[in-house]
């Protein structure tokens, strides 16, 4: 009796995460709807904090010769700093999304999450992959109206497959390069959506070379825990030889890292 009592009371004691501490991964329908409705308080509070970041960028670091000459009419007391003025360019953003299977649940909350904070951009392009890519950025722009079935139309109306029904960055990296290369520029950062998960085939590591260099700033963001990376047909580790790759389980950690690594 006593024994029951205690898991009884342990159950009882136990907190279930908050919606932006569950993993993409395992999130069920109903965690993804919650998920969903926070995408706009998240937005508002991330474009806060970019805007307050362009701030501190615009007032730019000291003009030295400009500082001493303003001096000699005071005889340098006081001596008041001239700062060298910065317009910080809003960033052009290309997102590279693997949307298949269990990874599609991370893939359209980050979509939706981009499409919320669109006006912190100069451009937004949006890609989705299985194993053939197809640019969505049309459909994500008239998917804030209907957020819930915005992944679902996308796997029907996007060309993303061939003649299987499996993941493939091999060659979806490849085509991305052959056929929408020009979207990634000097001013681009781009951000791959994905597992790593190659199901055994070429991962075709120079398309993610080129892509990385062709782009002012690249990461890969990562649902699986990094104790997984590298595991089973996780090519996880040779892409991070050329792509920084990070760790995001959840849409707490989605949001620091968009908070962290969009430029200003």
């Amino acid at each position: 009796m006593a024994e029951r009592r205690g898991r009884d009371e342990i159950a009882r004691r136990a907190v279930a995460p908050t919606a932006d501490r569950v993993d993409f991964l395992y999130a069920g329908k109903d965690r993804l709807a919650e998920l969903r409705r926070t995408v706009q308080p998240l937005a508002r509070k991330l474009a806060t904090r970019m805007a307050a970041r362009r701030r501190r960028a615009a007032r730019g670091t000291i003009d030295l010769r400009r500082t001493l000459r303003g001096s000699l009419s005071t005889g340098g007391v006081p001596m008041r700093p001239v700062l060298r003025r910065r317009r910080p360019a809003r960033p052009e953003l290309v997102l590279l999304c693997d949307v298949s299977g269990s990874v599609s649940g991370f893939s359209d909350f980050t979509m939706l999450l981009v499409q919320a904070l669109h006006d912190q951009f100069s451009k937004v392009r949006v890609f989705a992959f299985v194993n053939r890519i197809d640019e969505v950025t049309g459909l994500l722009e008239h998917g804030a109206a209907d957020p819930e079935g915005l992944g679902a139309r996308i796997r029907a109306e996007a060309d993303l497959t061939g003649y299987h029904g499996s993941s493939d960055y091999g060659v979806a990296l490849g085509e991305f390069i052959e056929r929408y290369g020009a979207a990634v520029g000097p001013r681009t950062t781009v951000f791959v959506l994905g597992d790593a998960r190659t199901n055994m085939s070429d991962p075709n590591l120079p398309a993610v070379r080129q892509i990385a260099e062709q782009a002012r700033h690249a990461h890969w963001l990562n649902p699986e825990p990094r104790s997984l990376w590298g595991t089973g047909d996780s090519a996880a580790p040779e892409y991070a030889g050329s792509i920084a790759m990070h760790e995001c389980r959840n849409a707490h950690q989605l949001g620091a890292l968009v908070s962290r690594l969009i430029p200003v």
